[in-house]
């Protein structure tokens, strides 16, 4: 059992200097140049900026990413990973919470001014020839914070998630413990970095002495091209939601037959359907095929289950699964502990449960809390035990997951209030087999100059888009004189959910 991470990778490199670790179509990256670029970054950092102080790391699916959060770690530093698509608005908001003490940027980085120093990779090799002994490095440890991943926040400001390296261990520990995963493994990397379903294949992976391919936006964004490299893919772990997989499951030839190589599914970040399953077990009878379950603030995922035909029958819904050994969860309506069969709100207690969000005591307070001698957190999720097996009921609150990103409605809401053309506005999800399928936004618009309503939503998405990701711009827009309200006065988005899922 590994007891730290850093030391875990590092071995690799010791051993066997020359294992791939980093496969891209072009170019292999080993073992040995990961360690001793990140050796180098993490003798700069310590040499330059004082400890525990924490980085940016601003890119996309790069093999530079990795030897910074690496470098950050060893010389006692939490990383932020903020990927290269993020909008502006959003990359100066994590900076006003965060603080950083400086950011290293793969790609241009997109701010004009900025207050902490920005390092390009393109002059790392140069600045970064000499580097100290490695003993001399104090790298993250115990309850100190490993990374920070923002997620969004209901008032429109991100919230920092903060994960321990004791955090990360036991998600590790166990994701190397009951998935099948061996060593010298070839996973996918698909999901950007500042998502944390990215963690799922980037620390087993390296722990365990395997290899990452990554998959990038321009090949995901084209069909075309994603269904030519799915067949060409050596890979034997493949790490995604499962909307991804139903994407790639429209190619009829992306099976066993064509992809011998895949072993293990590990799906994480929304609910795995029933369809999606099916399909899988048919395409890929001899794989092992994982639904797993967990918020970013328990460290990617706490329980899981293998997908079976007898598991399908079983259920009419897929549960997400049996908790891991280190973990408690309790099923909680308020602080009322719920018997078996009774559904609540899912609280999870151990060793995965983070800290709490950086800088933000008051969404910490309301969130994290200490149950019978364990961290815990309220996820907002509804559920129940069943048997020994965690079924999952939905949303409690106003939260919810599209593609594997979790999405504060209200912070839609709140950015679309702002937008110049509007004058009001909410979102609900629409949602299919229990999933959310689109966005749809209702809007009350100010008066303007559009003969159509198509040109309208087109200017809204537009400005919207400077201060969103665009997996939160609504996909569908109606236009109303004004939104309805509850007999307390409110907006009543549980009626506008009604209406846009009666049909």
């Amino acid at each position: 059992m590994i007891s730290d991470v850093i030391k875990s990778i590092d071995r690799w490199a010791l051993k066997e200097p020359n294992r791939p670790v980093y496969i891209e179509a072009d170019q292999t990256y080993t073992y040995g140049e990961l360690k001793s670029y990140s050796d180098a970054i993490a003798a700069y950092l310590q040499q330059n900026i004082e400890r525990s102080r924490p980085i940016v790391v601003y890119g996309e699916l790069e093999f530079e990413m990795l030897a910074c959060f690496l470098g950050a770690s060893k010389a006692g530093h939490a990383y932020i990973p903020i990927d290269a698509h993020t909008p502006k608005e959003r990359v100066e908001m994590i900076l006003a919470v965060a603080d950083p003490a400086l950011v290293f940027s793969i790609g241009e980085w997109p701010l004009a001014n900025t207050d902490p120093a920005i390092v390009s990779l393109k002059k790392i090799k140069v600045i970064f020839k000499e580097t100290t002994s490695t003993d001399d490095f104090k790298p993250i440890e115990g309850s100190e914070t490993y990374y920070i991943i923002f997620t969004s926040g209901t008032t429109g400001v991100p919230k920092g998630v903060q994960i321990s390296h004791t955090n990360l261990l036991s998600f590790v520990q166990w994701a190397l413990s009951d998935f099948g995963i061996t060593e010298g493994m070839r996973f996918l990397s698909q999901a950007p970095y500042s998502f944390d379903l990215s963690v799922m294949d980037l620390y087993p992976a390296l722990v365990s002495g395997g290899s990452l391919t990554p998959m990038r936006k321009e090949v995901i964004n084209d069909f075309k091209q994603l269904f030519k490299t799915l067949p060409e893919l050596e890979i034997e772990v493949w790490v995604s939601t499962p909307s991804f997989m139903d994407i790639c499951l429209m190619e009829p030839t992306f099976n066993q037959e064509n992809a011998k190589s895949l072993k293990i599914f590990l799906f994480c970040g929304e609910e795995l359907t029933k369809m999606t399953a099916q399909k899988l077990l048919e395409r890929f009878p001899e794989a092992h095929i994982f639904n797993t379950y967990g918020p970013t603030e328990a460290t990617v995922a706490i329980s899981s289950v293998e997908m079976t035909k007898e598991l399908l029958q079983q259920y009419d819904r897929i549960p997400i699964g049996k908790v891991k050994h280190d973990t408690n969860v309790y099923i909680m309506n308020e602080n009322e502990l719920l018997p078996e069969g009774e559904v609540g709100e899912i609280i999870i207690a151990g060793p995965s449960v983070s800290k709490g969000y950086m800088n933000n005591n008051e969404k910490t307070a309301a969130a994290f809390f200490a149950y019978q001698g364990q961290p815990a957190y309220r996820t907002g999720d509804a559920g129940k035990i069943q048997e020994g097996m965690l079924i999952y009921e939905g949303r409690i609150d106003f939260q919810v997951k599209m593609h594997g990103y979790r999405i504060e409605l209200e912070d839609i809401d709140h950015h679309l209030a702002s937008v110049s053309y509007v004058k009001q506005a909410m979102v609900v999800p629409k949602y299919h087999e229990h999933k959310v399928q689109q966005l749809v936004a209702f809007i009350v618009a100010h008066p303007n100059d559009f003969e159509k309503e198509f040109k309208l939503t087109k200017a809204i998405k537009e400005e919207l888009g400077r201060s969103v990701m665009d997996y939160m711009i609504p996909q569908k827009f109606i236009y109303v004189e004004q939104l309805p309200l509850t007999p307390n006065g409110k907006i009543d988005r549980k009626g506008l959910m009604n209406e846009v899922n009666a049909t």
